[in-house]
C-alpha cells in the first residue's frame, strides 16, 4: 500500500507541477469567470470555486508533504554517505535531527573554523607574495 501511494504521490506532484497542469488551471478559472454572468454571479456560483479549491489544496498538501519527504531522507541519506566516506567529520552525519540550538551551536563551530581557515589562506598568500610568488595563478612572479 505504501509504495501504490508514493508511487501516486509523485506521479500526481510531478504532473501537477508541470505547465499543462497549469494551463488546465487557468481554463478552469477563465471558464468559472465567463459562466459567472450566467449564473448571476450567484452564492452557488461561487461556492462551486471556493469548495474546488479548497479540496484540491487540502489533498495536494498530504501529496506534496509526502514527496518532499521522501526527497529530504533521500538527500540526507546522500549527504551521510558522503561525510561518511570523506574526510568531513562524522558530528556532521544526522545533524537535521538535532535541536535548533544544537544546530545553531554547530553552526558557530563551522563559521569559527571557516574563520580560522580563511586567516590561514590570507597568511599564506600575504608569505606568498612577500616571497615575490604571483597569488592569483599561482605562478611564480619572477
Amino acid at each position: 500500500m505504501e509504495r501504490l501511494f508514493d508511487s501516486f504521490a509523485n506521479t500526481v506532484a510531478r504532473w501537477t507541477g508541470s505547465p499543462a497542469a497549469f494551463l488546465v488551471c487557468v481554463i478552469v478559472v477563465v471558464a468559472w469567470a465567463v459562466a459567472g454572468p450566467f449564473f448571476g454571479f450567484s452564492e452557488t456560483w461561487q461556492l462551486v470555486i471556493n469548495t474546488g479549491t479548497t479540496i484540491v489544496t487540502f489533498l495536494m498538501v498530504f501529496l506534496i508533504q509526502n514527496t518532499q519527504n521522501r526527497d529530504s531522507v533521500a538527500l540526507q541519506t546522500k549527504l551521510d554517505e558522503l561525510i561518511r566516506t570523506s574526510d568531513a567529520e562524522d558530528d556532521f552525519i544526522g545533524i537535521e535531527k538535532l535541536t535548533d540550538k544544537e544546530l545553531i551551536a554547530l553552526h558557530a563551530r563551522c563559521e569559527a573554523a571557516a574563520k580560522q581557515s580563511q586567516a590561514t589562506l590570507a597568511k599564506a598568500r600575504a608569505e606568498r607574495r612577500r616571497r615575490g610568488h604571483d597569488d592569483i595563478n599561482g605562478d611564480r612572479a619572477g
